[in-house]
């Protein structure tokens, strides 16, 4: 990077810290440090949900997701506004009822001690792992740019997180995720404007996504139903309401937002706005990634996205064999460069028997590259058998440092910095609170000061962040780190889900079968994802539909008087 995509990135990164640490002014008590005393306006609400649900996964790996498979990935999202109707009905009103600092304290109050204890443990396992990862995703942005190792990158990046989340709390996470935001979306903003300026001056927007749409890019609805497909239409309004209803209702990193609102009010406003908000929101970042992919059509893209292993390949006995699949490939990318502009001639002038010509010659053409592009991967795998060979967090990268101006490079990678901020320090806050509260002062430390408690939410809010620091140091070769993320979050979600599904609806079933009905729910959720038999995103719904089932099969069997009514 150029000095001033130096100043850019420091600067921008050393008054995000210094307005965290002054936000983080006031804090007496574990209302103020973790609830910021139920103060928020639904407009804060509402950014610091989508800050804490859109990591820099989503900005590094978006566009690649897009650029490689299309962008039926927005299929994800699709039942996320429904859930966020359920939730406004059934979550918001109790948890605001019993004045919670998390939402596992319901499950006690409604079931019983080893029934919270369970659920708050799910969830300090898949958000911890998770949060690892998210540290993770900008760490590689920085090591693939400077040749930094990756390790010491990690430490680097959430040694600075830290600081003004253990200072400040929920204050600070939500009122820096509000600034953040403006810059992260004015950033990418710049960088879709800045792909179709840079493109050929005849190929315009419509024209980009033309040929895009011609390369089945802009698969945005997928229709036709298969249980091992990830993304389609089936799977994203019913296993991504599952997931949503699970994530934005039981998950404390996003709780914790909420339940910092002035009233219901406020939490119902800033949950449907997110559900109104969030799908075109992921519609235009995947868009990004397809209008890069017509990019690289125009122009030479790289066998390999991240360049930093190529090197290392070329330097080993390998290196003369990969050249050759270089120089073969860039032929090839030659010969797309014709063939795309003779596809957009046909596309402008409307002819349909140009257009499909066109279009065969350049899908022939793309698919001998991805043979090509196959070797090279088999050849860097063979020189390094831990080499990472899965470049989808790096083909957005590559784009920005190598086709962005000066200035604007070093504003979109604070953008992929402030994005892993934002939801890594709410997921530290919530980390922190969910352990303190569900752990530390229930089991161990029930009556001592709010001083003493404060103290120990900031312990653990280090704590947690030294832990996800060391799971991001494992996270680096495990491919598309937006999938991974997901793939995780559903391994828990779903069962999570179930207990809460069930403390809500079904009133006389106890404790100890939805506690037993958990724990055998979330055996079948891992032995079925292991097995293959369906894709992730089923697991949600699968594993809330066990644990509701079994909860309501074992209540008969278990002799447990019940109703607590809420």
């Amino acid at each position: 990077m150029s000095p001033l995509d130096w100043m850019v990135l420091i600067g921008t990164l050393t008054v995000i810290i210094f307005y965290g640490v002054w936000k983080s002014r006031g804090q007496r008590n574990m209302e103020s440090y973790f609830l910021d005393n139920q103060s928020m306006p639904w407009y804060i609400i509402l950014l610091s949900i989508i800050g804490t649900q859109a990591s820099a996964i989503t900005f590094i790996s978006a566009p690649g997701q897009a650029y490689t498979d299309g962008m039926r990935f927005v299929q994800y999202y699709f039942g996320l506004p429904l859930a966020m109707v359920v939730l406004c009905i059934t979550f918001v009103p109790i948890f605001h009822k019993l004045k919670v600092y998390t939402a596992y304290e319901f499950l006690e109050q409604r079931f019983d001690l080893k029934t919270r204890t369970l659920a708050s443990s799910l969830f300090l396992i898949q958000r911890g792992l998770s949060t690892g990862i998210s540290i993770c995703a900008p760490s590689i942005i920085l090591s693939s740019l400077l040749g930094w190792n990756l390790y010491w990158t990690n430490m680097i990046m959430g040694g600075l997180l830290i600081i003004y989340t253990v200072a400040g709390g929920t204050r600070a996470v939500a009122y820096t995720q509000t600034f953040q935001l403006a810059i992260i979306f004015g950033g990418m903003f710049l960088a879709g404007w800045m792909v179709v300026h840079l493109l050929p001056a005849d190929i315009g927007f419509k024209q980009a996504l033309q040929v895009s749409g011609k390369m089945d890019k802009l698969n945005v609805i997928v229709t036709k139903f298969d249980w091992q497909d990830k993304y389609n239409i089936w799977s994203g309004v019913i296993g991504g309401f599952f997931l949503a209803l699970s994530y934005f209702g039981t998950d404390q990193s996003q709780v914790g937002r909420y339940l910092t609102a002035k009233s219901i009010k406020e939490s119902r406003m800033g949950l449907l706005m997110n559900g109104l908000v969030k799908v075109p929101m992921q519609f235009l970042i995947l868009l990004i990634g397809a209008l890069v992919f017509v990019f690289y059509l125009y122009f030479r893209a790289p066998i390999f996205f991240n360049e930093a292993q190529l090197a290392r390949v070329h330097k080993t006995e390998q290196g003369p064999a990969l050249q050759k699949l270089e120089d073969q490939y860039n032929e090839l990318g030659s010969l797309k460069q014709q063939q795309v502009r003779q596809l957009a001639a046909a596309l402008e002038t409307g002819n349909h028997a140009q257009i499909a010509s066109a279009k065969k010659a350049l899908q022939q053409t793309d698919d001998q590259s991805q043979e090509v592009r196959t070797e090279a991967l088999s050849l860097i795998k063979e020189s390094d058998p831990t080499a990472d060979t899965n470049d989808t967090n790096y083909i957005f990268l590559h784009f920005v440092v190598n086709s962005l101006p000066k200035g604007l490079v070093g504003l979109l990678i604070a953008i992929i910095f402030l994005a892993a901020w934002g939801s890594i320090a709410a997921a530290l806050n919530s980390l922190a609170s969910t352990t303190v509260i569900d752990v530390y002062k229930r089991l161990y430390n029930e009556h001592a000061s709010e001083e003493h408690y404060l103290k120990i939410s900031k312990l653990w809010t280090l704590i947690w962040g030294v832990f996800c620091i060391l799971v991001a140091q494992f996270a680096g070769s495990l491919g598309s780190l937006i999938e991974v993320v997901n793939v995780l979050g559903s391994w828990f979600y779903g069962v999570i889900l179930g207990i809460f599904m069930v403390a809500f609806y079904l009133k006389r079933v106890g404790g100890t079968a939805t506690f037993w009905a958990a724990i055998i729910g979330e055996i079948v959720v891992l032995v079925i994802y292991w097995t293959g038999t369906v894709s992730f995103l089923w697991l949600n719904a699968i594993g809330c539909m066990l644990v509701v089932l079994l909860g309501w099969i074992f209540q008969y069997f278990v002799k447990e008087k019940v109703i607590k009514e809420i």
